[in-house]
């Protein structure tokens, strides 16, 4: 049976301190990783990972230093 319930992603909310985003984050296990891919929440504020769907958001009043 195919089911129409959309898989729930995790999303994870980032400080700027934390930047650059990326994919697989330390808090994943080993086990279940994929390519390492960096996302740039700067623009919108979030971002999707194009391997598991994770979402990565920027924190309210997060500071974006460039660098």
């Amino acid at each position: 049976m195919i089911s129409d319930k959309k898989a729930k992603h995790e999303t994870v909310q980032l400080d700027g301190d934390q930047l650059p985003a990326f994919c697989p984050n330390p808090a994943m296990p080993v086990w279940n990783t994929h390519p390492k891919v960096y996302l740039d929440v700067t623009k919108t504020g979030k971002a999707a990972c194009p391997y598991c769907g994770t979402v990565y958001t920027l924190k309210p009043g997060a500071k974006v230093h460039a660098h």
